[in-house]
């Protein structure tokens, strides 16, 4: 087992149309105004940025995400991710009964020494510090939506 690969999963069900959360979710210079964890967001070009993040835990992560797909059709957004973590995320946006389902899938390596570091002992901390931030962010895009 390669202790510094991760694939997380999330669902959040939202109270929108599938098209309204598209087009906050492809917007990820905005992530910061409604979701805590992402510190900074800053375009390099139309299809490229950096992302500072950090949830509970005391680091930083920062990475450069590069758009791979863009498909409104069929609500998908990927970006493949270097720097701190190398990989891929993608988000699936789809209808869900009166509203959205949006489907988040990360696989990363993580590339920071001091996480690379803590990796056997941090694995389960790691994760849990994850699922906060995803929460968190889900709270966040849910007010957004529902003051539109």
């Amino acid at each position: 087992m390669d202790w510094n690969h991760y694939r997380f999963l999330s669902l959040w069900s939202l109270p929108a149309r599938p098209a309204a959360v598209y087009a906050v979710l492809e917007r990820p210079e905005d992530y910061p105004r409604w979701w805590p964890q992402v510190r900074a967001v800053t375009r390099l070009d139309g299809t490229t940025g950096v992302l500072t993040i950090r949830s509970l835990l005391p680091y930083d992560m920062t990475f450069t995400a590069r758009e791979t797909r863009r498909d409104p059709a069929a609500g998908v957004l990927e970006v493949a991710v270097s720097g701190d973590i190398e990989g891929w995320a993608r988000w699936t946006v789809t209808a869900h009964g009166p509203g959205t389902l949006a489907r988040y899938e990360q696989e990363v390596d993580v590339r920071k020494l001091l996480l690379r570091r803590l990796a056997v002992p941090g694995r389960l901390v790691f994760r849990a510090n994850h699922r906060l931030m995803m929460r968190s962010g889900r709270r966040g895009l849910v007010r957004l939506l529902e003051a539109v």
